[in-house]
């Protein structure tokens, strides 16, 4: 893409305001949709799976939650999320949001390090009967292992693959991480979320990376990390329906690949803090080139504060569960310089710690 094109005027990317009408268009493409009556009775009788990648911090978390409070009440939702590192804290998140089952998958990535689990997390929530299945991957994972997963369960049925793009901080970041460019250029529709605090010109600069991995797939714009179910669900995708085309966009990364992305900190700090003061302290002392995401539950006066930040935005959330174990994640690059700092403003001993370097 040119500096002269404004992607704003790309006819792969699409406003709020235009989305209904890119949904009429994706539904006239045979290639997103049922093409007969005797697919659709197949759909019917499987449950549809939608499979959501993107980097660390890009916002498929708030993504999904958004998404669900948009279903319908009776409209029962099972949510399987994977995370690096060995610390559950999005599960309390999810949990006070209108799912049927949530379940967390930690220590590896379900791409390779835990393709099998997946197969038998897959069978334990189709038990469940839900309307749907939605997996969010790690920010380290890639796509083909976990739709050819999906496509060999016979109660399921590959409904579409949505890759979250933090516009924001897409610059420079994707020549960090090979499974970001796997995730932009295999998917069925990529969401630009993080979009509304730039200017055209900053969007455009922001996005020349990803109009050159992948210019083909249509591409929208979340409302603040929301967009309407019609948008995400009914993709009918046709990624990778042969296990031959499976492995091959596999062999593009090495099996590895989780433990070259990021540093991680993880600690479970017994502190009881106090929201006014600990936001200016996430963004003052935690620099964003270093602390790419921070997560996690903490003790406040009243109820747990479930903190999230990415690449220096941060926000604190109070939950309703007032038995939530406090713990956090750090996750970034060169983060054991940091060790000392992590130690004094959340009052742990240095053996407290558990440092994981990324390889």
């Amino acid at each position: 893409m040119s500096k002269n094109d404004s992607p704003m005027e790309s006819p792969f990317l699409f406003s709020e305001d235009t989305k209904k009408k890119v949904f009429l268009k994706k539904k006239a493409s045979p290639s997103l949709t049922t093409s007969s009556q005797q697919s659709e009775k197949i759909l019917e009788k499987k449950i549809p799976v939608t499979l959501f990648t993107g980097y660390l911090g890009a916002g498929k978390t708030t993504v999904i939650t958004n998404l669900i409070k948009e279903m319908p009440k009776n409209y029962s939702i099972a949510w399987l999320k994977n995370e690096m590192g060995n610390t559950q804290v999005d599960t309390e998140l999810a949990q006070e949001s209108r799912t049927a089952t949530v379940k967390e998958m930690l220590q590896g990535c379900i791409c390779h390090v835990m393709i099998g689990q997946l197969s038998e997390a897959l069978k334990e929530l189709a038990k469940t009967n839900p309307d749907r299945i939605i997996i969010e991957t790690s920010g380290s994972a890639t796509p083909a292992p976990v739709v050819w997963e999906i496509r060999k369960n016979p109660s399921l049925v590959m409904d579409g693959v949505i890759t979250v793009i933090d516009a924001k901080n897409f610059q420079g970041y994707v020549h960090k991480s090979p499974t970001l460019k796997i995730q932009a250029k295999y998917t069925d529709l990529i969401l630009i979320n993080k979009h509304e605090d730039l200017d055209e010109f900053t969007l455009e600069r922001n996005l020349d990376d990803l109009y050159e991995i992948n210019l083909d797939t249509p591409k929208i714009k979340t409302d603040r990390g929301h967009i309407h179910p019609e948008i995400i669900f009914s993709l009918n995708s046709n990624l990778f329906t042969t296990e031959k085309s499976a492995k091959e966009s596999a062999s593009e990364i090495n099996q590895d690949h989780h433990g070259f992305e990021v540093d991680l900190i993880e600690i479970r700090p017994t502190k009881i803090f106090d929201r006014e003061t600990l936001l200016p302290i996430l963004l003052k002392e935690f620099p964003k080139e270093k602390f790419y995401r921070i997560k996690g539950v903490v003790k406040e006066k009243d109820s747990p504060l479930f903190i999230n930040c990415a690449f220096g935005d941060c926000s604190l959330t109070s939950l309703k569960k007032n038995h939530s174990i406090p713990r956090m994640i750090f996750m970034g690059e060169d983060l054991f310089d940091f060790k000392d700092l992590i130690m004094r403003h959340f009052a742990i001993k240095e053996d407290e710690i558990h440092y994981t370097p990324k390889k």
